[in-house]
């Protein structure tokens, strides 16, 4: 599915489950700013019939249409009750079912179709606030999402979900076509059907998440600013989303040629947080706590397993060319990882090598400056082959390597001469320095020539490069080494390498 048309389907979400934002201090006007929002997204609302029952405005026969980039989508709601409370607010009640039908080309000219019937009952929200600042706050103690996925009128995959006990709150400030958001959602808990294929062919796979919370925060500038992302952001459009669950499990159950695989995990923690705009791009996912199992008959052992006690990931980049160096960082972080001991007998059958957890940690951060749009396409492809940017800085606050009984640790940093290319060869001269600790690394070289992983001749060769670049440090089979870069040249502890 492409991106725009996801963007769409999210904002026909929006309208039926969040629209009350608008709300401001009668019925006609909540009604109203429905329409309005609506037309901002590039929807099209429409009802059978808008009367007024004493305190309540109601709306019959809602739909609402959208048609961009070949995909349509249609969401119908019975019926919208918008209640004066007499205090400036409005409290919006709706049908406890209603439908959304997505429609888009697919590849090798079929057509894909999403169908989603979402029920929500005891739904309550409560709008108030003013034209240009509206707020509001819901509560529901269980919305389900059925969603059926079909190609060419052949059903692909049915998912049945379930969130249990929603409470949020939601502020948006309009002016114009723009509009300022801010919300919070949290959830005590989801739980999630997934079946696809057949007997033969085919998957299930049902989990549950506890402790899911949401929070975003956005500069929206209207459809027609964001047909030109570029200039949308040199404008002000930002979206910030950060999204956090607790713990959670997970089975699959999945079927190949009549060949049958479980898969059955569980996790602590999770996240995963989104940032765009003027200033930069960021994303970052990870979890904790995390335990993957895994049978079958393709596999040749009674089971394999996985473990880690933290898996992520981070980066922060700039977008948009500058005139100073801008920050930028890069974090990726795989602590504690575990496999079984059949996994491990594959390579290493008589037990040569310790079998701790694994762990690789880099985290860095640094100053580049860019000289073009990076999302700006013409920009970009007049850059030709040349880097659409200059590397000003690098500092690496961590970087540890931990496996089978040896360890790499080094922290440095160094900066960087865009005016000469030449000290090293089309890379600007960096000057900084690098300390590095080995531990048990001539003893894990050993293993390897024992067990047959590396020649004797290579390992020779792997120590007169170690000892170019290292020397003894405190205590038993451990080097240190410091890496520094100054006067146009390299040096390892001191020696002059280049």
């Amino acid at each position: 599915m492409r991106q725009s048309t996801g963007a769409a389907s999210l904002a026909i979400l929006g309208m039926f489950l969040a629209s009350p934002v608008m709300a401001q201090v009668t019925p006609e006007e909540v009604w109203q700013s429905w329409q309005d929002l609506g037309e901002s997204y590039g929807q099209t609302l429409a009802a059978d019939q808008v009367a007024r029952e004493g305190d309540t405005l109601v709306v019959t026969g809602l739909t609402s249409s959208m048609v961009q980039d070949g995909a349509r989508i249609d969401g119908r709601i019975d019926e919208v009750r918008f209640r004066d409370l007499a205090n400036g607010t409005v409290e919006v009640t709706m049908t406890e079912t209603y439908t959304i039908d997505m429609t888009m080309p697919g590849e090798d000219g079929k057509t894909q179709e999403i169908a989603l019937v979402l029920t929500q009952p005891g739904l309550n929200m409560i709008a108030g606030g003013s034209a240009a600042q509206t707020d509001y706050s819901y509560t529901a103690p269980s919305i389900t999402v059925d969603m059926q996925i079909r190609e060419d009128a052949v059903t692909l995959a049915d998912v049945d979900s379930t969130l249990t006990g929603l409470t949020g709150t939601y502020v948006m400030e309009t002016a114009g076509d723009a509009s300022v958001l801010d919300s919070a959602l949290a959830i005590d808990s989801m739980a999630f059907t997934v079946t696809a294929g057949d007997v033969i062919n085919g998957a299930t796979a049902v989990g549950t998440l506890a402790a899911l919370k949401l929070g975003s925060a956005g500069n929206f500038l209207g459809v027609a600013a964001m047909e030109n992302m570029v200039q949308a952001l040199r404008d002000g459009f930002s979206a910030d989303v950060d999204f956090s669950y607790g713990a959670g499990e997970f089975t699959i159950d999945a079927v190949n040629e009549g060949r049958a695989t479980k898969v059955v995990a569980t996790n602590e923690t999770g996240h995963f947080r989104a940032l765009m705009g003027q200033e930069a791009l960021r994303y970052g996912a990870g979890g904790t706590g995390v335990s993957m199992v895994m049978t079958g008959a393709d596999i040749p052992f009674p089971e394999l397993k996985l473990t880690y006690g933290e898996a992520s990931f981070d980066f922060l980049v700039p977008v948009m060319a500058s005139e100073a160096p801008v920050d930028f960082t890069f974090v990726t972080r795989i602590v504690d990882l575990a496999i079984s001991d059949e996994i491990w007998a594959m390579f290493d059958p008589t037990v040569a090598l310790p079998r701790d957890p694994a762990t690789v940690i880099l985290d860095t951060k640094g100053k580049v400056r860019l000289t073009a749009d990076l999302m700006d396409d013409a920009a970009m492809a007049a850059q030709g082959e040349d880097a659409p940017g200059e590397i000003h800085a690098l500092d690496v606050t961590d970087l540890t390597i931990r496996f089978a009984g040896a360890e790499l640790t080094g922290t440095g940093g160094v900066t960087f001469d865009n005016s000469d290319l030449v000290s090293f060869d089309g890379v600007p001269a960096p000057t900084g320095k690098f300390d590095l600790l080995i531990r048990g690394g001539n003893g894990l070289l050993d293993k390897l020539v024992t067990m047959g992983v590396v020649p004797q001749d290579q390992a020779m060769g792997a120590r007169m490069m170690i000892a170019m670049f290292a020397k003894p440090g405190d205590g038993p089979d451990v080097l240190t080494s410091t890496l520094e870069f100054r006067d146009k040249g390299f040096y390892a502890n001191g020696q002059r390498l280049k």
